[in-house]
């Protein structure tokens, strides 16, 4: 930053000229060529809309370095600042995006595209549907500093993201390695040669377990509260204010696209398009969730039906699934319990990690970016 400051000082003392987005590139949208989707041939080059690649196709438009920015309004940023996509190589560019190229006697594309993260364009987004057109893309007032004091922020902002980038790949790796070693462990310790291994018996689900059903409502007849609503999906649908089950349980989605999707709870919830599982005197639960778990690929093949597919209780509860004493399930369940734990631990941390780098590099891109207007 010092570094930054120093060239501020030296080469606009004055303060730092803003000048209209027009004046700072060059503008391609007349090369630009919707194609729809049964008229494409496959191909190898990207193919941009408004918000990112949504193809490959045969044949480019582009050659080089280019700065999409999204026309439609529908894909502003939640922050108001426009949908942004660095692209490099040869494209096509649907008529969704504006095709931004440099002029490298007035300003540095890579400064271009860290100084529109910052501008809110919320405000000149303009008809039905919403666009930002060209005559306000151009009318976009952007601080230009002299190029050397460009170049040393864009490298500072390209460390950041290259840091930011390799800390994701690193984090992902263990992540996955770890998920790996789980199931690993899993399968082994459940189902290798289960009809060899001594003390283990098939048991169908519904004689391993008591299963009840949760209780059909709409979200209109619930109060909000803090209560984790089970309507179907991998997560909460939404929150109200009472419970139709407290404690340790396992819950099936009975319809929908995740129907047989399997987790655990261990607090007050309201199930309602779902099975709750509980343990008896032959299972321990989470020795349940665990064996369940392992057979997720096989309840969601048991989806049945056209529109909305759902999963019959009658089906799963005659499952057969491994039991073995309740000492050995215990021992089954320290073991994969922790293995569970270091994954959701990465889990939650690798989104944390990186949300702390995202604000540091926010920080930096909005204090690099700041500049004292020229008079």
């Amino acid at each position: 930053m010092n570094h930054i400051d120093q060239l501020i000082s030296n080469m606009c003392p004055d303060g730092v000229e803003t000048k209209n987005l027009g004046d700072c590139v060059e503008i391609l949208d007349s090369l630009r060529r919707p194609v729809t989707r049964s008229d494409r041939t496959a191909g190898v080059f990207p193919y941009f809309g408004a918000n990112g690649i949504q193809d490959h196709v045969d044949d480019y438009l582009f050659d080089g370095v280019h700065l999409l920015v999204g026309e439609d309004g529908s894909v502003i940023n939640p922050d108001g600042s426009p949908m942004l996509t660095w692209a490099v190589g040869k494209i096509w560019v649907n008529n969704h995006a504006h095709v931004l190229s440099e002029r490298s006697d007035v300003a540095l594309l890579r400064y271009l595209y860290f100084a529109l993260q910052v501008v809110d364009v919320a405000g000149i987004v303009r008809g039905v549907p919403p666009k930002l057109n060209q005559k306000n893309l151009r009318e976009i007032m952007i601080p230009v500093p002299p190029l050397e004091v460009q170049r040393a922020i864009v490298e500072i902002l390209d460390d950041f993201n290259n840091l930011e980038a390799e800390l994701k790949a690193k984090l992902d790796a263990e992540l996955e390695a770890r998920r790996k070693q789980y199931t690993h462990y899993r399968d082994r310790l459940l189902m290798s040669h289960v009809s060899t291994r001594p003390g283990v018996s098939l048991m169908a689900l519904g004689d391993a377990s008591i299963m009840k059903r949760g209780t059909y409502v709409t979200q209109k007849q619930m109060t909000p509260g803090d209560i984790p609503v089970i309507l179907g999906g991998q997560e909460p649908a939404y929150y109200c204010d009472i419970s139709n089950h407290d404690g340790e349980a396992i819950v099936m989605s009975r319809s929908g696209a995740y129907a047989g999707f399997v987790s655990f709870w261990d607090q007050p919830i309201f199930v309602t398009d779902g099975f709750i599982l509980e343990s008896n005197e032959w299972t321990n639960l989470r020795y349940l969730f665990h064996v369940l778990k392992n057979m997720q690929d096989s309840l969601h093949s048991m989806k049945r039906g056209a529109g909305v597919p759902h999963v019959r209780g009658e089906e799963v509860m005659k499952l057969e699934i491994p039991v073995v004493p309740l000492p050995e399930q215990e021992r089954i369940v320290s073991i994969l319990d922790r293995f569970d734990a270091l994954v959701n631990d990465i889990s939650i941390g690798l989104p944390a990690e990186l949300a702390a780098r995202r604000k540091q590099y926010e920080y930096y891109r909005d204090k690099l970016l700041t500049f004292k207007e020229a008079a």
